[in-house]
């Protein structure tokens, strides 16, 4: 196996969803989305949606290209099959409601295979219920501002991924 491309995006979750799409697709899938939240990662071949447990806290998603995917490390809380077409060869990271947090330009087009794992996932969002009960002790005006800080680990999602073929030819219809 062989690393050909790494990119690490941190970003916060809109609505405590991260999307990663093709830069020429930028209609979301209700019904992916739907499934990324019994999931944790889910997609319709086209976008991803990671799903996130607390909306305010940085997350990080890495985007890696290899010769052939490597499995799940053992201590990923997670980890599903995934499944990417970009026609343009440019990824977006996206929050969702938000807008675009990068963009991630691929080896070339195609449409790309591996998996998605998760780290940190569950700690965050103890983190995060933990800050929100300390906030609501607190009547300070800046309690909020600072409640997010000290996380003990950063929440991470990453796409272990390898180019399988060239993209799907463009429908006239669809022109």
């Amino acid at each position: 196996m062989t690393l050909l491309a790494e990119h690490i995006c941190t970003t916060t979750p809109g609505r405590r969803v991260v999307e990663v799409y093709d830069a020429d697709a930028y209609l979301g899938d209700a019904g992916a989305l739907a499934a990324a939240r019994r999931k944790v990662v889910a997609g319709d071949g086209y976008h991803l949606y990671l799903l996130s447990l607390q909306p305010v806290m940085a997350v990080q998603v890495v985007v890696r290209v290899w010769d052939t995917p490597p499995v799940p490390p053992g201590d990923a809380e997670g980890h599903t099959a995934v499944s990417l077409e970009s026609e343009t060869g440019i990824l977006v990271i996206g929050r969702l409601d938000h807008g675009p947090a990068g963009e991630i330009a691929l080896p070339r087009p195609g449409v790309y295979e591996g998996h998605a794992w998760w780290q940190g996932r569950r700690a965050a969002a103890d983190h995060y219920g933990a800050a929100l009960r300390r906030i609501a002790g607190d009547s300070t005006a800046d309690a909020p501002a600072g409640a997010w800080g000290d996380r003990p680990v950063t929440e991470r999602y990453v796409l272990d991924l390898a180019w399988t073929r060239a993209p799907e030819p463009l429908d006239e219809d669809d022109l």
